[in-house]
C-alpha cells in the first residue's frame, strides 16, 4: 500500500531537550519582586534552598519556553509568552483529557478498519452512483480450450481459459490446486512472496467446488479456482501477519468482505501472501520479495507477494492493496496486468487500515479479461465500510471502442497509443492542467496522519523500534506526530482543490502514461481514479553478465479513467494487451534461478 518516499537529507543535530530548557531557564532575567533565596550546608556541598513558590514559577516558564520552541515544528511560532501560558493550560486541562478518553474509545486495537472515521470520502464525480441489479458482464468467449499435457503449462493459463477447463471437467478444483499448491512451496524460497500456505482450507474449498458441479452446479468463471490473498486480509483460522514481525502470530476471526466474495464465487484459496511490513514497501519479517523475471532485483510495493506469486505461476490470480503505489509498481516490476480501481468500489472490511480515503484492493491477473471478471466478482458494499458503494459498472465488452477518445501524456508508451489508434480509437496528445503543486505533500501528510490514528497504541507501545525497515513507517510515523489537526484538514480542502481541477481538466475518456510516475501515482490515489497497469514487452537487463542471462527488464504503460469509469480501462488494456499477444502475459519466467 505504501513506497518509499525519496530519501531526505539527515536531520540537523539538536542538544537534548533538558539541557536546552536549563541553559533557557538560566537565560531567564530575575525580577525585582523575586524572593530572597537562603543556603543551606549539606556536608561540604551548598546548595540553595527553593521554596514552593520558586518551583512553581520555574516549571511555568520552563513549559512556556518548551511549548514555544516547539510552535516552530508547527509552522506557528508567533504566540507571545501569555498566549503560551494560557494554552498550556488549556492543553493540560481539556486537550489531554479528551485525547486519551478517546483512544481508550477508538485507539487500542492497532490497524483495523473497526470504528472507522465520520468523515467519509467519495470518489464518485457525480454525486451518488447509480444502483442497478448486478447483472454478468458479457466476457468474450473462450472456446476450443484443451487441457496441457504439463502442469507447467497449466499454471500459466488465463482464469477464463482455467474456467472453461473446470466447466467441461477437464481438470477438476482438486487437480489444479495441487499444481498451484506445488509451485508455491517450490518458488517461495527463491522469490520469498507466501507467509502462509493454507493447504487444508485450499482442498476443502477444492472439494466443495468439485462437488457442486458433479450435481450439476457452476458457479461461474471462479468455481474451482486457486487465488492467493494479501496478507492483510483476514481470513479465520489462518495467520493475518501484515509482514511484521510484531503482529507475525496474530489471528484474526474475521471473514474479510473481500474474501467472502471470492468464496461465494466457488474460488479456492490457496496462499496468504507477503505484504511488506505494515503494508509498505516489500521487506517483510521473512526477508524481501524479489521479481521472478529477475530475481537480482525486488519486487518493489507492499504488494509484492501477489505480484510476484502470479508473474511466477503460483497463483492464476491474487487480490492486492494500494495506498499510494503498491498495485502499480509491483505489477509494473513484475511484468502482470493489474487494476487498482475507483476508491470505494470494493469494501475493505476485515483489511488492514492504512488510509481509510486511499485504501483500495484490486486484482493481479494474466490479462486484462481476467482482471475485469476478478473485480466483477469481489466489488460491492459492506456495512463495516463506509466508504464502499454499490456501483454499477458498465459491461467493457459492450461498448464501441471507436466512440471513445483517449489522451496520451509524454510517458506514454507509444507501442499502446499505436495499437489502439489501429483498432479505431481516437488517440490525441493530453495534459492534465491543475495548480495544485503540492499533490504529493497531500498525499504524505492524509497517509501518515491515518497511519498513525490506525497504529497509534503501536508506536506507543515502542513496538516500531523493532519494525523491519527503520527508515519507513518509524520514521514517518513520528513526524505525523507533529502534524496539528488545522493543517491536516488544510490538506484535505487543497485535496478538494486537485479534485475539482482534475474534473475539469479530464475532457477524454481515458488517458495513457507512466504507470509509476509518482506524481500520477499520489494524484491518481488522492483523487480514487482507477488504472489498469498494461504489460507491453521487455528489454533486457542493464549490465547484463557476460556469461549471457535470461533475466528481462519489463515494459508497462497505465491506462487512467475518471472515477466508476473502470469498464473503460479494463476495454482499453484487454484491447492493448489483445494485440501484443501471449509474449507479454504468458511469457513463463522459467529462469527464474538463474
Amino acid at each position: 500500500m505504501r513506497l518509499p518516499r525519496r530519501a531526505l537529507p539527515p536531520p540537523r543535530p539538536h542538544p537534548p531537550l533538558l539541557h536546552l530548557l536549563v541553559l533557557l531557564s538560566f537565560a531567564v532575567p530575575e525580577t525585582a519582586a523575586a524572593p530572597p533565596r537562603t543556603s543551606s550546608i549539606v556536608g561540604m556541598e551548598t546548595k540553595e534552598a527553593v521554596s514552593a513558590n520558586d518551583v512553581s514559577r520555574q516549571e511555568t516558564i520552563s513549559g512556556v519556553i518548551a511549548l514555544k520552541g516547539s510552535m516552530k515544528y508547527f509552522d506557528a511560532d508567533f504566540f507571545n509568552d501569555s498566549k503560551l501560558r494560557e494554552m498550556e493550560d488549556g492543553a493540560i486541562e481539556f486537550n489531554v483529557p479528551a485525547f486519551r478518553d478517546n483512544r481508550k474509545l477508538v485507539a487500542l486495537e492497532n490497524g483495523g478498519l473497526h470504528n472507522p472515521s465520520a468523515l467519509v470520502f467519495k470518489s464518485s464525480w457525480n454525486g451518488e452512483s447509480k444502483i442497478s441489479k448486478r447483472k454478468s458482464l458479457d466476457y468474450p468467449i473462450t472456446s476450443s480450450v484443451h487441457r496441457p499435457s504439463k502442469d507447467e503449462d497449466i499454471a500459466f493459463m488465463s482464469i477464463m481459459e482455467l474456467g472453461e477447463l473446470i466447466r467441461t471437467k477437464q481438470v477438476t478444483s482438486r487437480e489444479l490446486t495441487d499444481v498451484f499448491l506445488r509451485r508455491l512451496k517450490r518458488y517461495s524460497p527463491v522469490i520469498k512472496s507466501v507467509i502462509t500456505v493454507t493447504d487444508d482450507l485450499a482442498y476443502k474449498q477444492a472439494k466443495e467446488a468439485d462437488d457442486l458441479l458433479e450435481q450439476g452446479k457452476y458457479l461461474g468463471l471462479l468455481h474451482g479456482i486457486p487465488y492467493g490473498l494479501k496478507d492483510i486480509i483476514a481470513v479465520p483460522e489462518y495467520k493475518t501477519t501484515w509482514g511484521s514481525k510484531t503482529f507475525e502470530n496474530q489471528v484474526l476471526d474475521i471473514e474479510a468482505y473481500v474474501y467472502k466474495r471470492l468464496k461465494s464465487t466457488g474460488a479456492v484459496l490457496v496462499a496468504k501472501l507477503v505484504t511488506g511490513s505494515l503494508a509498505y514497501d516489500d521487506i517483510w519479517f521473512g526477508g524481501r520479495t524479489r521479481n521472478p523475471w529477475n530475481i537480482e532485483e525486488f519486487s518493489t510495493g507492499s504488494s509484492a507477494g501477489p505480484a510476484a506469486s502470479t508473474s511466477a505461476g503460483m497463483v492464476p490470480f491474487a487480490i492486492g492493496s494500494e495506498t499510494a503505489g503498491s498495485i502499480t509498481y509491483p505489477a509494473a516490476r513484475c511484468g502482470v496486468t493489474a487494476l487498482r480501481p475507483t476508491f470505494g468500489t470494493v469494501a475493505r472490511t476485515g483489511v488492514m487500515s492504512i488510509s481509510e480515503s486511499l485504501d483500495k484492493l484490486g486484482p493481479f491477473c494474466r490479462s486484462a479479461i481476467d482482471c475485469a471478471v476478478v473485480l466483477d466478482e469481489i466489488r460491492g458494499k459492506d456495512a463495516g465500510d463506509p466508504s464502499s458503494r454499490e456501483v454499477d459498472i458498465e459491461d467493457p465488452f459492450h461498448v464501441d471502442i471507436t466512440q471513445l477518445t483517449v489522451g496520451y501524456l509524454d510517458s506514454a508508451e507509444m507501442e499502446v497509443v499505436n495499437v489502439l489508434s489501429a483498432k479505431g480509437v481516437k488517440l490525441v496528445p493530453f495534459k492534465l492542467n491543475y495548480t495544485v503543486e503540492s499533490v504529493q505533500s497531500i498525499l504524505n501528510i492524509t497517509m501518515d496522519v491515518d497511519m498513525l490514528a490506525h497504529f497509534d497504541n503501536w508506536q506507543r507501545e515502542g513496538l516500531d523500534n523493532v519494525y523491519e525497515a527503520q527508515d519507513q513507517w518509524p520514521v514517518e510515523l513520528r513526524r505525523a506526530r507533529l502534524i496539528p489537526a488545522v493543517e491536516y484538514l488544510q490538506a484535505q480542502r487543497a485535496r478538494g482543490k486537485l479534485i475539482r481541477e482534475v474534473k475539469e481538466s479530464f475532457t477524454v475518456d481515458a488517458f495513457i502514461g507512466n504507470a509509476t510516475d509518482w506524481e500520477l501515482v499520489c494524484l491518481g490515489n488522492l483523487v480514487g481514479m482507477p488504472v489498469a497497469v498494461v504489460p507491453t514487452g521487455f528489454k533486457s537487463i542493464e549490465d547484463p553478465p557476460k556469461s549471457g542471462t535470461r533475466r528481462r527488464t519489463t515494459i508497462t504503460t497505465g491506462i487512467y479513467a475518471p472515477p466508476d469509469h473502470d469498464h473503460i480501462v479494463s476495454l482499453l488494456s484487454h484491447h492493448s494487451t489483445g494485440h501484443l499477444g501471449r509474449r507479454c502475459w504468458y511469457f513463463r519466467p522459467r529462469n527464474m534461478l538463474h
